[in-house]
């Protein structure tokens, strides 16, 4: 019989705060599939599990990892000394065999598969309450879709996983991005379809119908369906639930108003809220940052004025008179209470995807108006009404960079959808780029466990 492993659940001992996520004794052992979801408290345990696991460690995919790998590979973020594992993202040199490389690759569809045995249980149960039943199963789909988003625009075609039965996923080649993209469209469909518009549980850690309308919105615009990503993107912006604040400092709060998904903080041991908090800021009055941001690619580009570089870097001259900066979003380091959760989706992305479908489909007041929003908010002036839509679209590119740097890739990302890697990266990374650096190589280990994987371009020396 098929067994669903809940010993991830266990994280949730490391603090009380986990009772946000879920009101249930821990489970200790693996637990039949029918047992796991016949009960409307050890589903949510099943489901609360995936976001427990993602935040409950430190360096891991799901919070310090891709935030700050992923601006290490674009023009963001450095590493404050030479580290191999990270050296490879920032001189564009990555090869099968590296660590995170490997480490990602495995991270994700380790939560596919709880997402998979999630589905599958929650689909066949017929004993736990409609409600529950709907939420849970709209987070799992919701969950498989983020995942596979992730996957499509780190390693391109993925291998398409739907079950849990090994002796189908462990010989699956590789679909198409498109074949994926649709498959998470379907998932976030379903999911705004099954979940609510308010939060399960009143914090904003676990997605609501507006998350997959956001997710949506991002997909859509990733597609090029500029209309659909304009239409649900506004859908999320007059949703009265969310704002952009005016106080940047506030914004990285556990459950601001300008969050849409957020990650708890579930590993508090001596007063830690977030990981990206307790990694990228320094240890003590005197000691120099280890993420540092980027003080020729990025600390720069901040016009004059601009609130962001004031509210979200910090800075440091050190003894020898070199000044560091780091990224300073989240500002708690330790604290007795937990005040910030780890973002995953918030408000301001909504705006400057809403900006981008309008500018694309020649909108260019209601776009550069949506800009706007972004640089008032920063204390900046508002844009020249004479620009055109070329000039338009790179001032949008700009304000992504400002706005999301040492988000989840974004940088990396965006540069790779508008194919504008090269022009950019290119003379930063020097004559190790290529092209095709805007993929991650397929892992060996997981070719040589699957013989119908191919690899990327640029990777098969």
């Amino acid at each position: 019989m098929k067994r669903l492993s809940l010993l991830i659940i266990f994280v949730a001992t490391f603090s009380a705060s986990c009772n946000k996520y879920l009101d249930t004794p821990t489970p200790k052992t693996e637990v039949v599939d029918e047992k796991v979801f016949a009960d409307d408290k050890t589903a949510t345990a099943a489901v609360t599990g995936i976001y427990i696991s993602m935040n409950s460690l430190n360096y891991m995919w799901g919070n310090v990892m891709m935030n700050f790998l992923a601006g290490i590979h674009a023009d963001d973020v450095y590493y404050a000394s030479a580290f191999e594992d990270y050296d490879v993202f920032r001189q564009a040199r990555l090869v099968p065999q590296s660590t995170y490389v490997e480490r990602f690759w495995s991270a994700i569809y380790g939560y596919i598969y709880t997402a998979n045995a999630c589905v599958e249980g929650l689909t066949a149960s017929q004993t736990l309450s409609p409600a529950v039943k709907n939420q849970l199963l709209g987070e799992a789909r919701f969950m498989r879709a983020f995942f596979y988003f992730y996957l499509v625009n780190m390693y391109g075609d993925v291998p398409l996983v739907l079950t849990t039965d090994y002796r189908v996923s462990q010989t699956l080649p590789r679909e198409k991005t498109e074949v994926v993209y649709n498959q998470v469209m379907a998932d976030l469909k379903a999911a705004k379809e099954l979940l609510g518009d308010n939060y399960a549980t009143g914090n904003r850690v676990r997605p609501n119908k507006t998350a997959a309308s956001a997710l949506m919105a991002r997909v859509y615009l990733y597609r090029h369906e500029w209309a659909l990503a304009e239409t649900e993107a506004n859908s999320v912006i007059t949703n009265g639930n969310y704002e952009l604040l005016k106080n940047l400092n506030n914004v990285f709060l556990a459950n601001s108003r300008e969050s849409i998904f957020q990650l708890q903080s579930v590993n508090v041991a001596g007063g830690r809220n977030t990981w990206e908090a307790q990694v990228a800021i320094p240890a003590n009055a005197t000691a120099g940052p280890l993420f540092r941001l980027d003080t020729i690619n990025l600390i720069p580009k901040f016009e004059a004025g601009d609130a962001r570089l004031v509210n979200w870097t910090g800075n440091r001259t050190l003894a020898s008179g070199a000044t560091y900066y780091w990224p300073a979003k989240y500002k708690v380091r330790s604290s007795p209470t937990v005040q910030e959760n780890t973002m995953v989706l918030r408000i301001g992305e909504q705006f400057l995807i809403r900006a981008e479908a309008r500018i694309r489909q020649n909108k260019l007041t209601e776009g550069r108006s949506d800009l706007d929003s972004i640089r008032l908010r920063a204390n900046l002036p508002v844009l020249n009404t004479t620009l055109d839509q070329g000039q338009l679209l790179l001032a949008l590119e700009k304000e992504r960079k400002l706005e999301l740097f040492a988000e989840w890739g974004h940088r990396w990302f965006d540069l790779k959808r508008t194919q504008r890697s090269t022009a950019v990266l290119g003379p930063i990374k020097g004559a190790t780029w290529a092209p095709t650096d805007t993929l991650y190589p397929i892992p060996s280990n997981a070719r040589s466990t699957n013989i119908n994987l191919s690899q990327n371009d640029g990777y098969d020396k």
